[in-house]
Parts: C-alpha cells; structure tokens; sequence
C-alpha cells in the first residue's frame, strides 16, 4: 500500500512534519534531575478530591527539583464539556494554593508549550496523525457504530475478547481503492492505531511509584482520531506530553489498565515516555469495609465540599501531605512551624495500595493546623469564606474584626492550647454567641439548679462582677458566691463529701456561662466577658433573669 498516498488523502492540508513540531517545542532549558509535571483534568464541572491530591504531587515534584509544573484542560469530550468549568478548575486550586508555573490560568493562557487546551491543539494531532499513517502505524476505520455494536454480539457469542482487533479488525486490510471509494464516497471514518499485537507475556515497565508494574503488549487498535478529527485520550496525551516534555505523568491506578497503548504510541514514534506514576485509589470505611470514594455517593469527594464548609487550605494540603508520603506526619512533629515545602516528597514513600481516606483524621489535622495560623489571618479567613458561602454574616464579621480576632484568640497560647476550631462554617457557629444578631440560649440549666437559685446566684453575681478585675480575681468572687450558698469550692471536695453541698463551683460557673453565652461550654468566660464589655455582659444576665422569672 502507498502509505504516503493515503496519508495525503486523510490529511490534504498538512504541511508541517514531527521535525517542525521538534523546533517549535524544544527540550526544556532546566536543570538535570528537575521534574516537568502537568495536571489535566476535563472541564466536567467537578473537581474532586483526587485531582487535588495528584495536583499537589505534581506540584512539589516540580518545584521541589527545579521543575516546571502546568494545567492543561483535556477537553476534547465536547459531549462532557460544562459551561463555566474551566472557572470551576481554576478557582479551586487557587482556593487551596496549588500553584501551577504555566497552562491555563482565570483569563490567559501562559508559558511556551501551548496552547493548553487540547480543542486548540488539532493541527499539532494532525501532523503526528498523518506521520503515523505515511509510517503505516495508522489507518482509516468506517465501521459505524451499528458495526461495532454486531462485532461486540459476535465477540460474546464466541466467548473472544471484546475490541477492535487482529481477525476483527476489518478496516485494516482494506485495499488503497476501496478506502479511496469510501473516501470519495464521504463515508466518515476514524483513524485507528495498526497495532502491532506483539506476540508474549506480560513484561515489566517502570513506574515511580510501584517500582514496576506488569503490563501485556497491546493488541487493540484503538481510536486515535474520531469522525470530527478530535483525538481521543490515549493519543492526545501521548502528543502533548511528548511536545510539553513532561517527564513525569502522575495519575491514578485506573489508568493502568490502558498502560500498554500509550507505551506502543510513545515506541512507535520513537519518543522517550516519561516515567508514569500510578497513585493508589483513596478509600473509605463504610460499614466496616474498604471501599473506593465515589462521586455519587460521597459528599467528601467533591472539592466544592470543603470550599463550602470551609475548610483552610493549609488543613487539607496537610491532611493531603500525610497521604502522599508515609513518612510526612512524623516530619511534621518534628519540624511542627516549618513550611510545608520544606519537606522533600518523594516517589518510593507513596501508597501502591488503597490510600485510607479518613474525614476524622482530616479534622484532627485541621484543629493541629490552625493553631499556627495566626487569629488575624483566621478572622480574614472567616470573613471573606463568609462574603461567598455566608453573605449574611459577611457585614456583621467585617464590623467586628478586631472582636473577632480577639475571639479566636481565646486559648490559643499555653502549654495545651485549645483545638476546637475546625473549618470556617464551625468557626462561624463557635463565635456566633458574641453577637446580639445571632444570640440564644441554647442550653439548659445544670440538672441540680433550679431556676429560683439561679435567680440567686446571678443576682450575687451582678452585685459583685466588676470588668477591672484580672482572672484571678474574678473566679475568686465567684468561688466566694459558690461558698456562700452553700457549694463546694472545689470539684473534688464535691465528690468526696456531696451530701454536705448543694454542687460545686462548677455549677455555679455554668449559670453565669448559660446566662452571657447561651450555652454551658464555650472558651475561658472572664475573657469573653472581657471582649463583650460590661455593658454586654450585664444585659445578657439581666435578659436571662427575667426568662427565669
């Protein structure tokens, strides 16, 4: 067959060849050793967790060695693409500070490898298309799908494998005439790889993270151009990290099941393949079995999750960080105000199995996290999670910052400092107390107080209450008002003797808590009341004395 023929037939208006594609996208100026990464997602409409955790991989591989790392949107599926989705990509890893050094960014591509979507990239598939066929590695298929759909019948009924290929395959000892009379003839065809279907048993490839992995030689002849000219996955990533010159393709394990296709692509045009890192799935517990995360049945998968819950982007990269390398959680005790780019993350040290995916320990990592953020950059947190997820609340936080700031403060210094603070819809509901606008008593008096004796403890506790007095000063009165009606100074002289006192200290606490909180556990009292003012604090006891009435 004329080879070169058909490839002028299939593609009149190429001109380029793989020679001016080399020129253009010429081999990186870096450093030996650095990393070229890349992150591809589909413009769905939905981000989840996985590209996250493959996102931030990429990113400390890159930058960590000297690398480049880039954001390409893999939208050649014009059925699967979302209006808006692109926005969605873009705003959510710079939500959680994945910083990418070219690609696509919120309104402008950057950097010299582009373009960097893939709809813009059809002559470059082109040139490499035509060599294919001109190198006979490539042919036309017009099987439709009603073809495809009787072949898979007969595959079944035979008990073969399914696919296009060596008996089945049909186009591909098609005569040049009769391709010729179906071209002319305007029948739509698609260019399928000629497989070479290489005789053998499963060999072993490289792979950064499992050391090797077992593959068996490809034999399918797959799509690599549909009817519209459009390529599909296996051969546009083939190209494009072929002429981005990515060394390294971070992805996950589901991939590896088409592993063998895009080594044959890379051999056939004699192209070095990067090394290909397949991450473990994450997994959940779910009624005590392991399972993958799923998009339909896991709220937590998606990014838009912790955005609208609010989770901190430092929490979740953290939380990200102990997945990726075994060994990052210790590092992070020793080094706990280091940044988290001081950690060298590296390829033999992530999961080749199943990943455990816990929101448990993700919050415990969240409560660590924030206590070495400091309470003002928390409060502008707050305040602008709330001008997108909490409009209401927005105003009213942005008025009383500095109140705020002293809020979140409350318990955060010390030998044991308080972690009860989360993520951004927690933090919101945790200070909520402080505002008149948002107020209520949410709780009721402790079992062994009646509302007759609260009445008497908070009208003692108004007489005595003065704003100047420090901490000490302050628990010494109201330890007094707890001894003078008849409670225990202590909780533990309670406990040895309680038919001799009516409760302890605590008790009596807990009313003057109940009355200026609304609630019987809240941060140190003396300093919220310290916040609110006496003025504040005064017309929250008296509001509640006359509920007790």
């Amino acid at each position: 067959m004329d080879h070169q023929q058909l490839a002028q037939w299939l593609f009149p208006d190429v001109d380029l060849t793989p020679a001016d594609l080399e020129d253009k996208y010429p081999a990186r100026d870096l450093a030996e050793g650095a990393f070229v990464t890349r992150l591809g997602p589909s413009p769905t409409g939905f981000m989840h967790i996985g590209n996250l955790y493959t996102g931030l991989i990429n990113e400390r591989l890159a930058h960590q060695t000297g690398g480049r790392f880039f954001l390409r949107i893999e939208d050649t599926d014009h059925k699967r693409y979302v209006e808006g989705a692109e926005d969605v990509i873009t705003d959510a890893l710079a939500y959680f500070g994945i910083q990418y050094d070219e690609g696509v960014f919120k309104t402008e591509e950057k950097g010299a490898y582009g373009p960097y979507h893939q709809s813009d990239r059809a002559g470059i598939y082109h040139v490499i298309a035509k060599h294919l066929v001109v190198q006979g590695y490539a042919y036309p298929s017009f099987a439709t799908e009603e073809d495809l759909a009787a072949l898979r019948a007969q595959q079944e009924a035979e008990k073969a494998d399914t696919g296009y290929y060596g008996k089945w395959a049909k186009d591909r000892t098609l005569s040049l005439e009769d391709i010729k009379a179906k071209l002319d003839a305007g029948s739509p065809w698609t260019l399928r790889l000629r497989s070479r279907a290489l005789p053998g048993d499963g060999y072993r490839v490289p792979d950064g993270i499992r050391g090797h992995v077992t593959v068996h030689p490809n034999k399918q002849d797959v799509v690599l151009l549909k009817t519209n000219g459009i390529p599909t996955y296996h051969f546009a990533h083939v190209v494009d990290d072929h002429f981005m010159r990515t060394t390294h393709v971070i992805r996950g394990e589901e991939w590896l099941a088409t592993l063998p296709i895009h080594l044959e692509l890379f051999e056939l045009l004699a192209w070095q393949a990067p090394l290909y890192c397949h991450t473990a799935h994450l997994m959940k517990i779910d009624e005590g079995t392991r399972r993958k995360l799923s998009k339909r049945k896991d709220p937590e998968m998606a990014l838009s999750y912790y955005m609208e819950k609010g989770y901190h982007p430092t929490s979740v990269r953290e939380y990200l960080m102990i997945l990726i390398n075994s060994d990052y959680e210790e590092w992070r005790l020793a080094h706990p105000e280091a940044p988290l780019e001081d950690f060298q993350v590296t390829l033999d040290k992530m999961a080749s199995s199943g990943a455990l995916y816990d929101m448990v320990k993700l919050d415990d990592v969240a409560k660590e996290s924030l206590l070495h953020i400091s309470e003002e950059d928390l409060a502008d947190f707050l305040i602008h999670w709330a001008q997108d997820y909490a409009p209401e609340a927005a105003p009213l936080l942005q008025a009383h910052r500095a109140d705020l700031v002293r809020l979140l403060a409350i318990g955060r210094d010390g030998k044991k400092p308080r972690k009860d603070l989360v993520y951004a819809e927690q933090m919101l509901a945790h200070v909520s107390y402080f505002f008149d606008e948002w107020f209520q008593v949410k709780d009721d008096l402790p079992d062994n107080i009646p509302p007759a004796e609260a009445r008497t403890i908070l009208e003692a506790y108004l007489e005595s209450y003065d704003p100047a007095d420090d901490n000490s000063a302050w628990f010494g009165k109201v330890r007094d008002i707890a001894t003078d009606l008849g409670y225990a100074a202590r909780p533990k002289d309670y406990k040895k003797d309680p038919d001799s006192y009516k409760g302890h200290v605590g008790d009596v606490s807990a009313v003057i808590r109940l009355a200026v909180t609304g609630q019987m556990a809240s941060p140190d009292l003396w300093s919220v009341q310290q916040i609110m003012g006496p003025d504040k604090v005064k017309s929250r006891i008296e509001s509640y004395l006359t509920q007790l009435a």
